[in-house]
């Protein structure tokens, strides 16, 4: 027994000794050792930014007067809007060469802290914010600045002061990607040349287009959505057929301008027509006939009267679904009104009264708007409304007789 309590204190003695020490090189990485944590190191994160993923840098509302450092490399997603950036550094943009979009909206950029070679690395861009920077003071895009940017797919640079010579033809030309461009709300007295064949939506409110040519949209051969509002387009600013290259395209706006009639030759298979707040004064048997297809019309606050809208002018139209003549001239209802329409709004207009040829056969009508019209009681034949069995929305005309007095409160029962 005496033995075995030696070799027992012997074995207890030899496990509390402390061992050899390790070997360099050989410790246990996955093991933590003293003074070190078993959580991963944090990323690196420029200071007081956010980094919610590993390719997201996220600086929004800070105040930053200098472009950020230590952005990591594998960012794709950079957030730098609502700050007080002055220039783009090149030194620090041609490391993030894995961007795939680059938010600057609202900032105190101008032309000359773009410089030519701002974009050249970040060739995976797909959405690039550049609006409402220097109070609108950016007038030119760099000749080049995009040339390497053939993923980029949204571009906005609306609320500048870009004007046609701060553009080039090949500012767009090489962007084979491009979908959605938004170059609203610029100086711009033209449509841009060197549009790809890939943009889809382009949004042109708000600057001051006088003239539209089709040799400057044959390259847009996809455009989908074209947004001319509020430019200076007069009688001749959409020469017939301008538009014609445009083979494809769905809605044309062109609310705010100058026109005097429908643009002619647009393109056959456009869906949505949108010419509120022009001076279109006539409407004749053909004007729409070249777009059979189209399904919404505006036509509101324009200048149209009944003598000058043709009997036929909306037969063609069989797919129309809506149509808007609100506050124009008109005294009677127009005729030959497609049976497929759902919505019509003749509202702030002079009509004086209302037949029930005119609204003969318009069985899927839903809505119909005649407030603040020339209407009386009596002036609304018998069956008007007879064959109107879907209406859901009849905003009534404002009558013009004396009003009646009010019907007496009843009497309270007693109890």
């Amino acid at each position: 027994m005496g033995r075995q309590t030696q070799r027992l204190s012997l074995l207890l003695l030899l496990l509390l000794l402390p061992g050899p020490p390790p070997t360099p090189g050989m410790e246990d990485a996955a093991f933590p050792h003293l003074g070190e944590s078993s959580q991963p190191p944090p990323r690196a994160c420029p200071l007081r930014c956010s980094c919610p993923r590993a390719d997201t840098v996220d600086c929004n509302g800070l105040d930053l007067q200098v472009f950020p450092d230590n952005i990591t490399r594998a960012a794709q997603h950079l957030s730098l809007q609502n700050n007080q950036l002055q220039e783009l550094p090149y030194n620090e943009l041609s490391r993030l060469s894995s961007l795939r979009t680059l938010n600057l909206h609202n900032n105190l950029i101008s032309s000359e802290g773009l410089p030519d070679e701002a974009f050249e690395s970040l060739t995976q861009l797909q959405h690039i914010y550049v609006a409402h920077n220097k109070n609108n003071l950016i007038s030119k895009v760099p000749r080049g600045a995009l040339s390497r940017q053939t993923h980029l797919r949204e571009l906005y640079l609306q609320h500048n002061q870009l004007t046609d010579s701060g553009l080039d033809a090949t500012t767009f030309s090489k962007l084979h990607h491009l979908e959605y461009l938004d170059l609203s709300h610029n100086r711009l007295a033209s449509v841009p040349a060197g549009l790809p064949r890939t943009l889809a939506v382009l949004h042109l409110g708000r600057n001051r287009i006088r003239r539209v040519e089709a040799a400057r949209l044959r390259g847009a051969r996809g455009l989908r959505y074209l947004l001319l509002q509020h430019n200076q387009l007069g009688a001749t600013g959409l020469p017939a057929g301008a538009l014609r290259p445009l083979r494809g395209l769905h809605t044309l706006h062109l609310y705010g301008n100058g026109l005097d009639r429908v643009p002619l030759a647009l393109p056959r298979r456009l869906r949505a027509l949108v010419l509120p707040h022009n001076h279109v004064t006539t409407l004749g048997a053909r004007d729409l006939a070249g777009t059979p297809g189209l399904a919404e019309l505006n036509l509101a606050y324009n200048r149209l009267v009944s003598a000058r809208v043709h009997r036929r002018a909306f037969r063609p139209l069989r797919a129309l679904r809506s149509l808007d003549l609100a506050g124009n001239l008109l005294t009677r209802l127009p005729g030959g009104l497609p049976g497929g329409l759902h919505t019509l709004r003749l509202q702030r207009n002079q009509l004086r009264a209302l037949e029930p040829e005119p609204l003969a056969g318009l069985d899927q009508l839903r809505e119909l708007s005649l407030a603040h019209n020339r209407l009386r009681v009596g002036d609304i034949g018998p069956g008007t409304w007879h064959e109107l069995q879907a209406l859901q929305v009849r905003r009534r005309p404002v009558s013009h007789t004396a009003p009646t007095a009010p019907p007496s409160p009843p009497t309270p029962c007693s109890v």
